[in-house]
């Protein structure tokens, strides 16, 4: 509280700096405003009742009084030591002053001695909370023997009024800034919803009426305005789910319990889930109001359908996998009785087959880049080497046999170049190039040559690799594999159908 010095009597001043007076003050939010237009009424009438030349609607602090309202004057404000109205406060009956100058609280007050020579003042309190905060009071220039009861009476009700008044907009002020505080909770909520995907309801069951949001009729493709009845959110309901959701229901409105259901609607199927609760019963235990939300679960619904149909196609993966792994080992065991000869070429065409499959998984199995499978199987050779191998060709996507079985041939045909062939000199070139091919069938036609290497001849015997990739690979790709070995180099012609989405 700001320490004054005064000029008023103890008791005026007391009132003034009491806590309780100056926090009800404060809730007006209203101090240091501009004058308010709708008392202007008040103090006009005053003014004309009693022949007045100013009337005025106060409210005082500690420190100063300040004009609601004014007739007569321009003045905002004045210090609490020249008001009268400070006086006002100290009583609860209007305080008349028929004579400024020969009263001894006014005689030497600026109001009277200057120019304005106040000479005449009768003002009521204005309460607000059970607090007197001001007062409507009327000055003129000349002082008066006496004042009619009458005419004190009728400025006491109008000060009444100027209180209720107060009171009046001090709670619309506060019902606004409520009103303002649930609209912004509500657009908060209404956006937590969105968010969330999450269509609110109630359902008046008497009626049949449902309120919801806007999430909600766009969910159930409801009108966008306009009332709802529950009947038509059931209609969109897929006619398989219908009655399951309708015993569910019916349920929770004659056991209590909560309902959920998940539900397809339509026309567009899309998956959500519903779950409500009666909220109110009446005395006979009738259900009268349920309120629940609903979730659109579509994309959910279909991760789980995806990643079902995955672990099938990784299971038969896997089987088909562990096949052409059982079959690579006991052809290389066969064709390399050594324990380390197996090792190194059966390690090769293992670490094939997990190249390709982690390409696979990194696409969940949906196909590999042919790019990709000759990039993982030539390495270095075509990554930094360009002079000793050359790809041409349109990239595509191979399904996952393909990939795993090309990726197998690719590495005989790379693991032969590096030792007999192209790549075991250090001039030796291979040329890779493919085509996709429109007739008989949909299908790959890919060709590797190598020149400039060492000359070679038809081997008297096939090793494992040369029959995996002529026969083995051939059967799994449902493929025609031409393997030569011309003068020049070794060449291979690989052909594989190719699914119709290729097209």
């Amino acid at each position: 509280m700001t320490e004054v010095s005064s000029s008023l009597p103890d008791e005026v001043r007391r009132v003034l700096d009491d806590p309780s007076r100056l926090q009800a003050l404060a809730a007006l939010e209203v101090l240091g405003t501009d004058p308010d237009a709708d008392f202007d009424r008040l103090t006009r009438v005053a003014a004309h009742i009693f022949g007045a030349e100013i009337a005025l609607v106060t409210l005082i602090d500690n420190e100063r009084q300040w004009f609601r309202a004014c007739y007569g004057t321009d003045l905002s404000s004045i210090s609490d030591d020249d008001s009268f109205c400070a006086h006002t406060l100290a009583g609860s009956e209007v305080m008349v002053v028929l004579d400024a100058t020969a009263d001894p609280r006014f005689i030497h007050n600026p109001l009277v001695t200057g120019e304005a020579g106040i000479r005449f003042y009768a003002g009521a309190p204005i309460v607000v909370a059970g607090q007197r905060l001001g007062s409507l009071c009327v000055l003129g220039r000349k002082t008066r023997d006496a004042v009619e009861p009458a005419l004190l009476n009728q400025l006491a009700d109008l000060a009444s009024l100027a209180s209720t008044l107060f009171s009046l907009k001090d709670e619309a002020r506060v019902r606004a800034r409520t009103a303002a505080a649930l609209l912004r909770e509500e657009w908060r909520h209404a956006l937590t919803l969105e968010a969330g995907n999450v269509g609110s309801w109630i359902w008046d069951i008497r009626s049949g009426e449902v309120v919801c949001n806007d999430m909600f009729r766009r969910m159930y493709h409801l009108p966008e305005s306009g009332t709802i009845q529950f009947e038509q959110v059931l209609d969109v309901v897929h006619a398989s789910d219908r009655a399951a959701i309708e015993a569910s229901i019916q349920a929770s409105l004659d056991e209590g319990v909560d309902f959920a259901a998940e539900v397809r609607v339509e026309p567009t199927i899309r998956w959500l889930t519903m779950r409500g609760r009666v909220y109110q019963r009446d005395a006979e235990g009738r259900a009268l109001v349920m309120m629940g939300a609903s979730t659109d679960i579509t994309e959910a619904k279909q991760s789980a359908e995806h990643t079902r149909l995955l672990l099938r196609e990784l299971n038969h993966r896997v089987k088909n996998t562990l096949a052409m792994i059982q079959s690579v080992a006991r052809q290389t065991i066969r064709q390399n009785p050594d324990p380390r000869a197996f090792i190194e070429a059966f390690s090769g065409r293992l670490r094939t087959i997990s190249d390709a499959h982690v390409l696979l998984a990194d696409r969940d199995w949906s196909g590999v880049h042919l790019y990709e499978v000759i990039a993982s199987q030539l390495g270095p050779d075509f990554l930094e080497h360009p002079d000793r191998a050359t790809v041409n060709g349109p990239d595509m996507m191979l399904p996952a046999d393909h990939a795993v079985g090309l990726g197998l041939i690719l590495h005989e045909l790379t693991t032969n170049a590096h030792r007999h062939g192209a790549w075991s000199t250090n001039r030796g070139v291979v040329n890779i190039d493919w085509e996709k091919r429109e007739a008989p069938v949909l299908g790959l036609m890919l060709r590797w040559r190598e020149s400039e290497g060492p000359a070679v001849a038809p081997p008297r015997d096939y090793g494992l690799g040369t029959r995996l990739i002529e026969r083995s690979l051939a059967k799994v790709l449902n493929s025609d594999v031409t393997l030569r070995f011309d003068p020049g180099g070794v060449a291979a012609e690989i052909w594989m159908p190719l699914p119709a989405e290729q097209d």
